[in-house]
Formats: C-alpha cells, structure tokens, sequence
C-alpha cells in the first residue's frame, strides 16, 4: 500500500469526502497530519463520513463544508469562505463526481448535470481557490478522471448535449476527458506563468464504490434493469476502494508525481493493481483544444483564472 507522506501544518480540501475515493483519501490524508476540509454536498452524510475516520484517526483534523458542485453559487460562497480565512490552501483534490445519469438532467445554472459536476463545477472551485492555492509554499490540484477519458469526445458544438441524442455513457467519457484536459492545461498555465503549482491527473481504474449505483438511479427508485443486469454480472476486474484511491493519493501526495502526470493502476486492463503512470489519451495533449476547452469554462461559468 502507498504510504501518505507527512502532511503535518498542511491543509487539504476533499470534494465527494463523504464516499467512496473522496472519504478514503480524506481518511489518509488526515491520518498523515493534514488538517482536511471534507467538502460535501450533503452535511449528514459528511458528519457521518467524519464521525467513521475519527473512529479509526481519532486525532485527524477533519472539518465539514458544504459545497453543491451542480451549482455555481454553492461553488463560490464554498471558497468565499475559504478564502476569507486566509489559510494557504496546500492541496486541493478534485474528486466529487456523477456516472451515468439515466436521462438528460440539468444543473441549478442549466448546464447538462455530468458535465457541469464533473468539469464545470471543479473547474470553478479551482479557478476561485487559486490565489489561495497560490500563497502555499508547494502547492498541488490534483483532478480524478477515468479510463473512459480514453473514448471520450469533446462535442464543440453541443457540450451540454442539447440537439443530440443523450448518452449517459458518451456524456460521463466527455465530462471526464474534460477534467484530464483540465488537469494538463493547469499545468501548463503554470509553467507559463511562473507559478509553483502543480497541477496533475489520476484515475481509478474500476474501485467499488456508490457511483455506480447513484449516478443511474438519479430521477428514478432504482437502477434500470439492464444497467443492474450488467453489474451484476462482474466480468470486468474491480477492487476495493482502499486500493483504487492510491494513484489519487500518489498523485496528490508523492514527491515523484509530475506537473501534468496522469496515475492509474496497472494490472489487467488498468482497472486494478497499484499505481503506475497511465496513457494520457492524445485529445487531452492537444495544446489549442486544452486552451480553448478553458476558454470556454470560463466564459460559461463567468471565473477567470
């Protein structure tokens, strides 16, 4: 297992910390030292989360923020509060996400539900926490994406997937190609204009989690019934979730994680094992669509970085 080096002094925020990937690493990264801000977009289900690590870390600094990733004013009064408080923010992990909406939902501000969670609403968080980012002595973002990055297409002229037909799956590989690209144009953006962060990318393979299951049930009681039939039957090779968070945690904590490096595992098809540096698909290495891809956040969600 990955060892979290020390963070002791340092402060981390954590979106989706409630579940899943989200909660494994602000378990580990509290239990190294860091004081982590658990962002959730539900305070009980976080409380509960908290409540859960403490159990295991009693002496982990662990605090609940509300922040609704779907809605651009939770977005900024989440760093409003951040940034009034001053604190050099060290790392910020950009783990909340939604799979595989059944049908064609919406954000509060209107944007297509998985690309406005998945890419719109961590693009924002980043952008209105840079200059506290900016203000740590090494400061580091580090943007989950998937291996469905490697199939996903930017549609130009329909991101919010308003005139084509809707694909839960098609959409979800756009949104999270979207956040690779994210993650190599900060880095670049960095480079360019003499920042000290870095900015990087991982995935995690197929880890066992409630996003399989929450995503398709959204707007309905369950699952449909061909998505569960397909889950079910377990043909693909998963792990637990303490394993699948490693090439996010090494990414977000290693001293040999890279400006603009991608970590995934690396056993049977990439989807379990431990961590290893992953293919960064070539439409997330395309330095005009990276910048244009920013371009466009920017002017739909109104941030500037």
């Amino acid at each position: 297992m990955y060892t979290v080096p020390d963070l002791t002094g340092k402060l981390a925020v954590v979106t989706g910390a409630n579940s899943g990937t989200g909660k494994e690493a602000a378990r580990r990264l509290s239990a190294a030292g860091a004081r982590v801000v658990m962002a959730v977009r539900t305070v009980t289900k976080g409380e509960q989360a908290r409540a859960e690590i403490l159990a295991r870390h009693p002496d982990a600094r662990l605090e609940i923020r509300r922040v609704d990733l779907a809605d651009l004013a939770s977005v900024k009064e989440f760093a409003d509060g951040l940034s009034a408080e001053g604190t050099p923010l060290d790392l910020l992990v950009n783990n909340a996400g939604v799979m595989a909406v059944p049908t064609r939902m919406t954000t509060a501000d209107g944007f297509e539900l998985q690309f406005g969670s998945n890419f719109l609403g961590p693009f924002a968080l980043t952008a209105r926490l840079l200059p506290l980012l900016l203000t740590a002595k090494e400061p580091r973002v580090t943007t989950m994406s998937s291996g469905t990055a490697n199939y996903g297409r930017i549609q130009w002229g329909d991101l919010q997937w308003e005139r084509r037909r809707y694909s839960a799956n098609l959409v979800y590989a756009q949104s999270k190609l979207a956040d690779l690209m994210l993650a190599v144009q900060l880095a670049a953006l960095s480079t360019e204009r003499g920042w000290h962060l870095m900015s990087n990318a991982a995935h995690p393979g197929y880890t066992r989690t409630n996003l399989q299951t929450a995503g398709p049930s959204l707007g309905r009681d369950r699952p449909s019934g061909l998505y569960t039939l397909l889950n079910s039957l377990n043909f693909l090779p998963s792990q637990e979730v303490e394993q699948g968070t490693e090439p996010l945690l090494y990414a977000a904590t290693s001293p040999r994680a890279a400006a603009g490096g991608y970590y995934g595992p690396n056993g049977r098809f990439g989807l379990v094992g431990p961590t290893a540096n992953a293919r960064i698909t070539k439409r997330a290495l395309d330095p005009d669509a990276n910048a244009r891809l920013w371009s466009e956040a920017e002017l739909l969600t109104g941030v500037s970085a």
